[in-house]
């Protein structure tokens, strides 16, 4: 049953349900009282990851997320409900101009702190667990619906604010999702990776 994981997902006045993925700040750059962006760095973790390649990026995530939704609600090899982590990330290619993306997309999900040295096995194949290494990011939140081209426009406008194309990758970014999918006014993040 999918319908309390997703409630939780939607569910603004309840945090203490939904584990945050842990981050060091490192820096936040602000413009007259706005937050231009924050560098973080994420420590290195088990992910459960679903590549998705619909049509359009809406159909991906939703579909993705309703697949892990599955393995957190009891399709996995421990037979309990995993519990929500958020934000609930997708990994988006574009080519090297920055001006298209690839249908190809991965849909992922932060295992909890007391999963991570024994990751529950998922029943859909389709799901790979992965271990990320160590990773900084560049992140900028932003809000409603998360399509082609809102996603286009965070990236050109993040790539604006940080000037210096040579400190990240060029054709690899996040969308990190705080709220359910299928909300109208979610609260994203675009997080664009430092270079190794």
């Amino acid at each position: 049953d999918m319908a309390e994981p997703i409630q939780q997902l939607t569910r603004n006045n309840s945090p203490q349900e939904r584990q945050t993925i842990p981050f060091t700040l490192i820096q936040r750059k602000e413009k007259l009282g706005d937050l231009l962006y924050e560098k973080r760095q994420y420590g290195k973790a088990k992910w459960a990851c679903i590549k998705m390649q619909e049509k359009q990026y809406e159909q991906s995530i939703c579909l993705g997320f309703m697949k892990l939704m599955r393995y957190i609600c009891e399709q996995n090899s421990s037979g309990l409900y995993l519990g929500i982590t958020i934000p609930i990330v997708t990994i988006v290619h574009t080519n090297e101009s920055q001006s298209e993306m690839s249908q190809s997309v991965t849909v992922a999900y932060y295992l909890p702190e007391v999963l991570q040295d024994e990751p529950p096995h998922p029943f859909d194949s389709d799901i790979i667990i992965e271990e990320w290494p160590s990773t900084i990011v560049y992140s900028r939140s932003f809000r409603g619906i998360t399509n082609e081209d809102s996603i286009m426009r965070e990236i050109n406008l993040l790539a604006e604010i940080l000037e210096s194309p040579e400190l990240y990758l060029q054709d690899t970014f996040i969308i990190a999702g705080y709220t359910n999918p299928a909300a109208a006014n979610r609260h994203n993040e675009i997080w664009f990776l430092q270079r190794p």
